[in-house]
């Protein structure tokens, strides 16, 4: 959960703000809590506990992965999803967040799902795109930076 943070309305009442989450993670993140190499769990942890918030589109995309690829139940899937929903924030989709992705995809030349991960962060007001899959480094709308953690 965010840090609190006082803020003052009056020399007498304090009132306390929920600190949005600064980072903001690509689905390999949590998709990494799952891997045999202990490394980029271990990192992947790190990330996930420094109170990033993730978007419907990470849940879709873990939830395929996980299927898919690795062949968990659908239980399985629900359970780690509910872990991962506990720690991180969800930004949903919405019309505007894909209107944003359209955007992104074209001035960045991101993949769609990509941009529209990004285009959460930026509703999220976060300043840090965590992902392998993106350009590391590159800044987006001059206020999110993609950050791969593994490097």
């Amino acid at each position: 959960m965010p840090a609190a943070k006082p803020g003052k309305v009056s020399d007498s009442m304090a009132v306390y703000t929920v600190a949005r989450p600064r980072g903001f993670a690509d689905s390999n993140i949590p998709l990494y809590l799952l891997s045999e190499d202990t490394r980029k769990a271990a990192v992947a942890q790190t990330v996930l506990h420094a109170h990033c918030s993730i978007s419907v589109q990470v849940l879709n995309e873990i939830s395929n992965v996980m299927r898919r690829k690795y062949r968990y139940t659908w239980v399985q899937i629900g359970r780690f999803l509910k872990t991962i929903r506990t720690q991180c924030p969800v930004e949903p989709l919405t019309e505007e967040t894909h209107d944003t992705a359209r955007q992104l995809a074209g001035r960045y030349q991101l993949q769609f799902y990509d941009a529209l991960i990004a285009a959460a962060a930026l509703h999220a007001g976060c300043d840090t795109l965590y992902s392998e899959d993106m350009h590391h480094g590159l800044l987006l709308e001059g206020r999110l930076r993609v950050v791969d953690p593994f490097v």
